[in-house]
């Protein structure tokens, strides 16, 4: 909306990314707890692509709201007082 699109595909893919890697952590974990109860399978971490996923996912975050800041700054500069309109 503010004419921001690089920034916003940017965001928009880390945030997609991180989403994904958390959801195939969820699963994989999911299918570490079934082989375990069903075939005494020994248990393995899966928990690094967890965190990778839920750190770039708040790297994403974090960039939008530090660009919505930005945009909140430019607008506040590029508004001109009421007595000051022409």
């Amino acid at each position: 909306m503010a004419g921001r699109r690089l920034a916003g595909i940017g965001q928009l893919l880390l945030a997609v990314a991180g989403f994904v890697m958390v959801v195939g952590w969820f699963v994989l974990l999911a299918l570490q707890l079934y082989e375990e109860l069903i075939n005494d399978a020994p248990p393995r971490s899966v928990a690094r692509l967890g965190e990778a996923g839920a750190v770039i996912f708040l790297a994403a975050w974090l960039w939008s709201l530090v660009t919505s800041f930005s945009v909140l700054r430019e607008a506040r500069a590029n508004e001109t007082s009421p007595g000051a309109r022409a």
